[in-house]
């Protein structure tokens, strides 16, 4: 029979490795909770979407990154129906929302957005605050209201509903409703799948599709780099902090051989320009060193490269945005921002004002 003393040992052995196993068995099905979902999220494309956009804010939350990009960030003036909102529901997009996912489809003169939010969410306090603020109607699968809401300052017609306690819908559509059941069919979404398996573990991104108004607004600007555009069927851009870095990495993909590497050859032609600009005497004493050394390093750094892939031909751009550049951005932006305002009066300060003398009584 075994000593009490071995069994002590043999029973605090096996509680230390119980207790390892239950940590990584939390780690793993947290990280795991977190990745379904991002997956149940994108799994809700709709399969005419020309444009997806994904935040995982919780990702962010814990890069070193994102307190440098905070700093630079302006920091507008809260709308006070939103300071509203936050005083009566308790909500706060900084700190309780992790998963975002936008949706945008654009057919001609036609477009509508959906949009689907993950998060801490005290469901009878929203409701309540869209039930006094909006029109709710019950449909069989539940509550859905119409709200008014000002995204560019202009106000439109907007539905929301709980999905469940942890995720809403929200959409300009006036059928919320049908827009979801449009979003969950599976056909024509494993394009858009294959694209976002390229992008795992980028916490920010956004998937573009060809789409004609791109190009009408790109013409106006630059018809080379329109017509560069027009023979992507498919662009995506993602960023990803590391340390404190983030890693911004463009790419287009073409349909031909010879547009891959024309394109290539134009972005490159570009950063030469770049470095060349510069490096102008004159473009030097116009800037401080630093900021001459941040856009220097920036497009030195810049990575341009042409993928071959069996499916498609593409051209990967690649920038790390570093803390230094966010610095100088920001001075630079600081500096631009008088241009913008009204012009403030003149005071001239070289004497003091006159005070009017004092009438006399007669």
């Amino acid at each position: 029979m075994a000593s009490y003393p071995t069994k002590k040992a043999a029973a605090a052995s096996l509680a230390a490795v119980a207790i390892i196993l239950a940590i990584l068995l939390a780690l793993h099905f947290s990280g795991d909770s977190r990745g379904s979902a991002r997956a149940e999220l994108l799994g809700l494309v709709p399969p005419d979407a020309t444009s997806v956009i994904f935040i995982d804010l919780d990702q962010l939350r814990a890069s070193p990154f994102l307190a440098a990009l905070s700093s630079w960030a302006p920091n507008p003036a809260e709308d006070s129906d939103y300071t509203q909102f936050v005083a009566e529901t308790g909500f706060h997009y900084e700190r309780d929302l992790s998963q975002v996912f936008v949706a945008n489809r654009y057919h001609g003169p036609r477009s509508s957005t959906l949009v689907l939010a993950q998060g801490k969410f005290d469901r009878k306090k929203i409701e309540g605050y869209l039930g006094r603020n909006g029109k709710p109607s019950a449909e069989a699968t539940g509550k859905v209201f119409r709200l008014a809401i000002k995204p560019n300052g202009q106000e439109t017609q907007a539905s929301l509903a709980f999905l469940s306690d942890e995720r809403i819908a929200i959409g300009d559509s006036e059928d919320l409703r049908e827009a979801l059941d449009s979003a969950s069919r599976q056909s024509g979404r494993a394009d858009w799948q294959l694209r976002f398996d390229r992008l795992a573990g980028s916490p920010l991104f956004a998937v573009i599709r060809q789409d004609p108004a791109v190009e009408s607004l790109l013409a106006g600007q630059s018809p080379q780099l329109a017509n560069f555009i027009s023979q992507l069927p498919w662009i995506s851009v993602a960023a990803k902090p590391e340390g404190d870095i983030l890693r911004v990495v463009a790419e287009g993909e073409t349909l031909t051989d010879t547009a891959a590497a024309q394109l290539r050859d134009f972005l490159a032609g570009m950063q030469v320009l770049a470095q060349t600009g510069l490096d102008d005497p004159q473009l030097r004493l116009r800037m401080k060193p630093e900021e001459r050394e941040a856009y220097v390093a920036l497009v030195r750094q810049t990575e341009i490269e042409k993928i071959n892939r069996s499916e498609a031909q593409a051209v990967r751009v690649i920038l790390p945005i570093t803390p230094e550049f966010l610095k100088i951005a920001k001075l630079a932006r600081a500096a631009a921002a008088p241009d913008s305002a009204d012009p403030a009066v003149p005071v001239d300060r070289r004497k003091p004002a006159r005070q009017a003398k004092p009438a006399k009584n007669n």
